[in-house]
């Protein structure tokens, strides 16, 4: 299988984006597998779901997640290296919604070891990383030129949880703004926790919110998390339990009260190993996606008035260790990236059913972790 990153390539995919074309496609990768060299871009047309390579769009090093600032002008990327207490950083560039291109503004200290998670708040003024290592999230105030300062508020998370080889310590591995920006809540795999911070992005702080987190079934995992359409409910997806945990939210408290855990995996599923990664709501609020390691599939849910959830379906990814997925922002197209078989593939979805279908577009990228879609328009 070829990887294309080589530069005379790259050099000849920064041709301007042709007219029509609705949305860019941000990829992050590993690039300590030899098979890529930082962050990849693509074209995406959202009525055909055509998935295009344009090339290497920043070379950097581990950009295993990236976000997008609201304004659409900047990109910021976490360096997810470091085994101690320390060594992370976050990468902010700039983007050329021409070409897809990005160029380097500043790279910041992300206060800890393995950040593998970051997030912008909805205002646009601070960037939030997670680090899984040493288990700790700290905000970074975002400058006006789209540059990040030095982080501003810092948590390190203490204690430790019920399985011993995996959680003796904490292990932060998302954090993200509420719908409304008041709350950032943050996913520790270790501790079993979705943690609440009262949000003050203008000030750049981050306060332990009371009760100061929601709690997760002992040896969880809990990984990654959205909130529904109708910001209800919020659904964590545990990486160790291969499990999704339904949650009511209370916007006005900051609080959560578990509705039901329910499994990603097929009842007659017999194999060993299986770890879930990502979770994402449909736009239209009827269907939740998760992603296995292990099975490599995507769980289809179907999701209820109350936020309950109906387990329908297991899809292929095409591939091994579908780390993290993206969906289109139309709610038409969802594409799964796969880390171990380098290579993204493109899925149909069924607006009324929530069901998968592959379009057949299979492509080539070494080790990708994570895609972000960014509107042209």
């Amino acid at each position: 299988m070829r990887i294309w990153h080589m530069t005379a390539m790259l050099i000849s995919a920064f041709a301007p984006l042709a007219h029509g074309a609705e949305y860019l496609v941000y990829v992050g990768t590993y690039t300590n597998t030899g098979k890529s060299q930082g962050i990849y871009a693509y074209r995406f047309d959202s009525q055909s779901g055509k998935l295009e390579s344009i090339g290497l769009a920043a070379q950097t090093v581990n950009p295993s997640y990236v976000t997008i600032h609201p304004n659409r002008k900047y990109l910021y990327a976490v360096s997810e290296v470091g085994n101690g207490n320390g060594g992370g950083a976050v990468a902010a560039f700039s983007i050329d919604p021409k070409t897809a291109k990005l160029t380097p503004l500043n790279t910041t200290p992300s206060r800890g070891s393995g950040p593998c998670y970051v997030s912008v708040d909805h205002t646009g003024k601070a960037a939030m990383v997670a680090n899984y290592n040493s288990g700790s999230v700290a905000l970074l105030p975002i400058k006006a030129d789209g540059s990040l300062g030095d982080a501003t508020a810092f948590d390190q998370h203490k204690g430790s949880g019920a399985d011993p080889s995996r959680q003796k310590g904490p292990h932060a591995h998302s954090i993200a703004p509420s719908p409304d920006n008041r709350f950032a809540l943050n996913a520790d795999l270790g501790l079993d926790h979705l943690f609440v911070y009262k949000l003050d992005p203008a000030a750049g702080t981050l306060t332990a919110n009371d009760p100061p987190w929601g709690d997760l079934k002992p040896g969880s995992g809990p990984r990654h998390f959205d909130f529904s359409p109708n910001h209800k409910f919020v659904y964590a997806i545990n990486e160790m339990g291969s499990t999704v945990t339904a949650f009511n939210w209370n916007a006005a408290q900051g609080s959560m009260q578990e509705i039901q855990t329910v499994s990603t995996l097929p009842a007659d599923y017999k194999g060993e190993g299986n770890s879930c990664a990502d979770v994402h709501v449909h736009r239209s609020g009827k269907f939740l996606y998760g992603s296995n390691r292990g099975h490599d599939s995507i769980a289809v849910f179907a999701i209820d008035s109350k936020g309950k959830l109906t387990l329908k379906s297991n899809v292929s990814t095409g591939g091994k260790v579908p780390r993290n997925f993206g969906i289109d922002p139309t709610g038409h197209f969802l594409i799964a990236a796969n880390q171990n078989t380098d290579n993204l593939v493109v899925f149909k979805i069924d607006t009324k059913t929530g069901a998968l279908t592959p379009t057949g577009q299979n492509l080539e990228v070494g080790a990708p972790v994570c895609v972000k879609f960014m509107a042209l328009k």
